[in-house]
């Protein structure tokens, strides 16, 4: 294939995988609204997703995998980035949380400073300047310098947390990178599914499980097969494309959840809002270089002529 359609296919790749995170809002609330519960919806969908992904990659699972300690905060942390932020979404402002979860770089930065002792570069500085600056204009209500929380409602605590987890997931997973992409993804896949089972048990809501109607175990299985999908084709443009080009094409999820936003649930942004999330889009464009590895000491051991 040419090297300029490889491009475009990478590119439309890229793109299909912001438009299908910025639509999956909606089938989630459209479920949790009629019955099928954000844990529900998660153990079902991600544990598809997990079946059909070992069953697809057998052959890399069968070859490449090694049970590695990392694995288990790996399924704990990105298990509760997506089950935190489908769980935000069902009940909350779907743009807002997008914006609050997209802090993510900020974390980023504090984690690899503090786990892989890597130091901020001027880039890094702005990220952190603009990412704390579109987190106050989003945050801030009338009355909060004189005591009223900033944080009110749950959703926006589901979103920051989904946000640290995921930052804090990815500076592990930086960590194991002779970890196989299908590995990582199932690993994503079970932990996920593993905190609505959770969720379940602890309500003693399992047996609801039985009450989906047909159609309903129709949705959460294309559900399931889009996201192992969207994966896969998600993983040939990184490949493909550079990092800074992945993430500006990745921002067009923004784009996508605000219009669906707008023309399927009536919400709109406010002014704040809208000047908040450039702030924070600007501070993801420039995450590409925040932080530099630490310089190696010089080796005490000096050669004698």
């Amino acid at each position: 294939m040419p090297l300029v359609k490889q491009k475009l296919l990478a590119v439309a790749c890229i793109l299909v995988t912001a438009l299908v995170w910025g639509l999956m809002w909606f089938p989630f609330r459209a479920l949790n609204e009629r019955g099928v519960s954000i844990p529900m919806t998660s153990l079902v969908v991600y544990l598809v997703a997990a079946t059909l992904g070992v069953a697809v990659f057998r052959d890399v699972f069968r070859r490449q995998f090694r049970f590695q300690p990392v694995l288990l905060p790996l399924a704990f942390l990105f298990g509760w980035c997506n089950f935190s932020y489908t769980w935000a979404v069902s009940e909350g402002l779907v743009m807002r949380v997008l914006l609050l979860f997209y802090l993510s770089p900020l974390w980023s930065v504090l984690f690899a400073w503090l786990l892989l002792k890597e130091r901020l570069t001027r880039q890094g500085w702005l990220v952190v300047v603009l990412s704390l600056a579109g987190c106050m204009v989003i945050l801030y209500r009338p009355g909060a310098l004189d005591g009223a929380a900033m944080l009110s409602q749950r959703y926006e605590w589901l979103a920051l947390s989904g946000g640290v987890a995921f930052a804090l997931g990815n500076v592990l997973s930086r960590g194991a990178k002779g970890l196989p992409v299908p590995v990582k993804s199932a690993t994503i896949w079970v932990g996920v599914a593993s905190m609505g089972f959770t969720s379940l048990w602890l309500h003693d809501s399992l047996p609801r499980l039985l009450t989906i109607t047909p159609q309903g175990w129709l949705l959460l299985g294309i559900l399931g097969c889009t996201l192992l999908a969207t994966s896969v084709i998600s993983q040939h443009g990184v490949s493909q494309l550079p990092a800074t080009q992945t993430m500006t094409l990745m921002l067009m999820e923004l784009v996508f959840a605000a219009l669906s936003a707008w023309l399927l649930a009536h919400e709109t942004m406010t002014a704040s809002e809208w000047l908040g999330g450039a702030l924070i889009a600007g501070a993801s464009l420039l995450s590409g270089g925040m932080t530099r590895k630490p310089e190696p000491r010089p080796s005490a051991n000096l050669e004698t002529p």
